[in-house]
């Protein structure tokens, strides 16, 4: 219901300011490029969409080698007990717990192109448990709503804007994209919780955050104990080797089980084309709709209006040209990567502004197209509140982000 409101008044504002503009600045091209924002926009997500078919392909296809293997069952497995207590109403050791938690590490490696289909086969099979089909369940939006919160180890795509870009050291947002994303994460997974009444002081759930925890500060500590140029070569090594082994390890598990591999890929991979399909509509309705938000000006207007409200009230206004990423990030995650690299541009890769830009890229993921993508993959119209708590982790993401970025580079 509220991505539905929402929906409607992209367009209802960006007309409104439209014609604010025609009428008062006498600016006869706005609706122009409003109606070229739409086409630009349908077209760009039937292209999204094209180009997900054959990464789909693939992941769906290594998954179900997983599964006839095994190996997902394993994962499964490692994970239970914490998953048994966040995600309740899922059967026990069920398979989906293996598609979730390689949707997790996908993302926690900066992988996006691996984690998107690992993620939609986890709504498939989550949907399979769904009692209501049009209705989002517990289970999703726990999922979804930790997904959108964008934990990230390695942020390997954002260095190597900011290596191409010329920056002197481009890992220096490493860590504080970590301790971004965490808190967006921790925030999330808190807001879910309480809408679902989960005990999050559990003996379990408190041991594997402390895991959690502990590993993120070990990588921290040992990341600061290397040379600063050696982070990325390392990070964007170690993730791919990572990714690669476990494909591997589906396959070879699978030839010592005397699994047809081959079949089992293809099985999979039919699957891959008829999701891509699927999520076309979804894709265009939420990419036109953002377009035309941000052609009309309003996005730019929101910004100005707050850093004036900002200044005003006698803070520090450093960190406001920075903003248009974190408005964008929600809502489209190449605008905001455009908002990111023109900030880099404008005010310089390594300036203050630049790492901010950067850092708030990383610190959560977008949200609005995610939920998109994924609940239109299954058919779910009514989202409950998984938009309400994915927006509060992403603010929760954003603002770290300010403080952290004035903590390491102001």
């Amino acid at each position: 219901m509220v991505l539905n409101y929402l929906w409607a008044s992209f367009f209802l504002i960006a007309f409104c300011i439209a014609l604010f503009q025609l009428i008062f600045f006498q600016n006869t091209t706005i609706f122009q490029e409003l109606v070229t924002s739409t086409f630009d926009n349908a077209k760009l997500g039937f292209e999204i969409s094209l180009g997900l078919t054959g990464v789909m392909t693939l992941w769906l296809g290594l998954m179900k080698v997983g599964e006839r293997g095994g190996i997902i069952a394993i994962f499964a497995k490692i994970v239970g007990p914490f998953f048994n207590r966040l995600f309740p109403e899922i059967p026990k050791n069920h398979p989906v717990f293996g598609s979730i938690l390689m949707n997790f590490s996908a993302n926690m490696l900066g992988l996006d192109n691996a984690a998107t289909p690992l993620g939609l086969k986890a709504m498939k099979e989550m949907q399979e448990l769904n009692p209501s089909e049009d209705t989002a369940s517990n289970p999703q939006i726990m999922f979804l709503v930790l997904n959108t919160s964008g934990l990230t180890i390695i942020p390997i795509s954002i260095m190597v804007f900011r290596a191409q870009l010329g920056a002197a050291d481009p890992s220096d947002i490493f860590i504080p994209i970590l301790l971004a994303t965490f808190f967006s994460t921790m925030t999330g997974l808190i807001a879910v919780a309480l809408y679902q009444r989960i005990n999050l002081f559990n003996p379990v759930i408190l041991a594997y955050l402390g895991t959690l925890l502990l590993l993120i500060g070990g990588l921290i500590y040992y990341f600061s104990t290397i040379p600063q140029e050696q982070i990325s070569v390392i990070s964007m090594v170690a993730s791919n080797v990572i990714l690669f082994s476990i494909i591997v390890s589906f396959i070879t598990l699978a030839l010592i089980r005397k699994v047809n591999v081959y079949e089992a890929f293809i099985e999979g991979a039919k699957e891959g084309f008829s999701v891509a399909i699927t999520i076309i509509p979804y894709l265009v309705a939420i990419l036109v709709a953002i377009g035309v938000f941000r052609a009309s000006g309003a996005l730019d207007m929101l910004v100005d209006g707050l850093g004036f409200l900002i200044a005003a009230a006698g803070f520090d206004t450093d960190f406001v040209p920075a903003l248009p990423v974190a408005f964008m990030k929600p809502l489209s995650g190449s605008g905001a990567r455009g908002m990111m690299v023109e900030a880099m541009n404008t005010y310089g890769v390594d300036s203050f502004v630049g790492r901010l830009a950067a850092s708030i890229q990383g610190s959560t993921e977008t949200t609005f197209y995610v939920l998109a993508v994924y609940f239109g993959s299954v058919g779910v119209r009514k989202t409950r509140y998984a938009l309400t708590c994915g927006l509060v982790a992403d603010l929760a993401g954003v603002i770290a982000a300010i403080f952290i970025a004035y903590l390491f580079f102001h």
